[in-house]
């Protein structure tokens, strides 16, 4: 395994890392910026003014950005709008063009941490809540009729059968990940999970049932990160910092 080597520096605030039409992509949440990485070099796809926001892709390739405010963009233009007095978080998209969009359910660093919802925004673009009780419900990814969430606060991700129509049942533990607060997730072939992981400085590979097959150590917090062939590409960041701190890195498996 090789060691972390950076792709891009000076990020504000890295998340929301993605791999679309063979290239890495993410979000500069302090830039408002959604970023493709070309060559080597930032390509700004997209600006985006709000805090947080999130990406993924419809089945079409059609771009979702969901902003902390709720307002759900395809591709830069308005398509729908979700309702809440508290921050909207990740957006994953099933085979249907389902959207799912998670709120965090408080006001992140000023109250007091209350339980999270799922809502899903289905491809007419109406919109409701699927999934309530999460304890910080951070990064989602669909693995075939499957979601699964990870919870910060609960040390845990959760998986959730998607309907064809974007209800979600059955709720249940797909991995305790103890001492550890999941962010950011991305499927592996094999069937496991990445997941980021700010306080430990690193990103995890977990099967299901919460066993580790990999760990890997960074200098600083890992926010998010994406796998593209042999590839893990994670953003980090030092957490909480005064200047922008934040990189993108890859790290040949």
């Amino acid at each position: 395994m090789g060691e972390a080597r950076v792709v891009l520096d000076g990020l504000v605030f890295g998340e929301s890392v993605r791999w679309h039409a063979g290239r890495v992509w993410f979000c500069d949440w302090g830039a408002g910026q959604v970023v493709r990485v070309v060559d080597g070099r930032a390509e700004v796809v997209a600006r985006v003014d709000d805090f947080p926001f999130c990406v993924d892709w419809l089945p079409d390739g059609r771009m979702l950005t969901i902003t902390g405010r709720g307002v759900l963009l395809r591709d830069g233009t308005p398509f729908a709008a979700l309702e809440s007095p508290y921050p909207w978080n990740d957006i994953a998209v099933d085979r249907h063009g389902n959207a799912f969009v998670n709120n965090i359910g408080y006001a992140f660093g000023v109250g007091e941490p209350a339980p999270g919802t799922i809502s899903v925004v289905t491809p007419d673009g109406a919109s409701r809540e699927v999934a309530a009780g999460l304890e910080f419900p951070n990064g989602m990814a669909v693995l075939g009729d499957t979601l699964i969430v990870a919870e910060s606060h609960a040390s845990r991700l959760s998986a959730f059968t998607i309907a064809a129509d974007g209800t979600l049942s059955s709720r249940r533990i797909w991995a305790t990940v103890d001492e550890s607060a999941p962010d950011g997730i991305f499927p592996d072939p094999s069937g496991a999970i990445w997941y980021a992981d700010v306080p430990n400085k690193e990103c995890t590979l977990v099967r299901e049932g919460g066993e580790v097959i990999r760990r890997i150590p960074f200098d600083r917090g890992a926010f998010d990160c994406a796998l593209a062939g042999n590839t893990l590409y994670a953003v980090i960041a030092h957490y909480p910092s005064d200047s922008p701190s934040g990189r993108l890195v890859a790290v040949d498996l």
